[in-house]
């Protein structure tokens, strides 16, 4: 396989997610906010992610070197969450995403990962367009997105979405 960049934080390290990340993967994609904000992904299994992470994300990774990092403690070296770059067709540029374990919001890890993730996409990616989309009722996500610099450009129609979603642009 392909050595791929990792980055790191303060407290963070953030490696590309990979196979081995299944069991987390199908725990964090379970988790109440990801069925509620992101949507029901269908990952019941290890298995299930497995697949998942075979088909949707390394093949991003591969194609253009960067896509869906899992975040690690530093000091235990335990899955917190995941924080990425998404080359989506309906959208110009590159989508920033990003979710935790529910025991670990609120910590400052999610701006952490994607405020480096971000420097990375403009820096070392040389993302020309870089946006965040989020569901209306996701404030969280929406403060985010604004602490991180970027601002609302309007709402979309995502063609997996029954709703429309919130744009933003650095």
């Amino acid at each position: 396989m392909t050595a791929y960049r990792t980055f790191e934080t303060v407290r963070l390290n953030l490696k590309p997610t990979t196979e081995e990340d299944a069991a987390f993967i199908r725990e964090l994609l379970n988790t109440p906010k990801w069925l509620q904000f992101i949507g029901d992904r269908n990952i019941h299994t290890e298995e299930d992610a497995r697949i998942y992470i075979r088909n949707r994300i390394l093949p991003q990774l591969e194609r253009l070197g960067c896509a869906h990092y899992t975040l690690l403690r530093k000091v235990d070296r335990k899955k917190l969450g995941i924080c990425g770059l998404y080359d989506r067709e309906e959208l110009e540029g590159v989508d920033i995403g990003f979710a935790l374990l529910p025991e670990h919001e609120g910590e400052g890890y999610a701006f952490e990962a994607a405020q480096r993730i971000k420097q990375a996409a403009l820096e070392e990616f040389k993302v020309s367009a870089l946006s965040g989309i989020t569901r209306q009722s996701n404030l969280g996500s929406q403060g985010l997105l604004q602490k991180l610099g970027f601002r609302f450009s309007g709402l979309i129609q995502l063609p997996d979405q029954k709703e429309e979603m919130m744009l933003f642009k650095l």
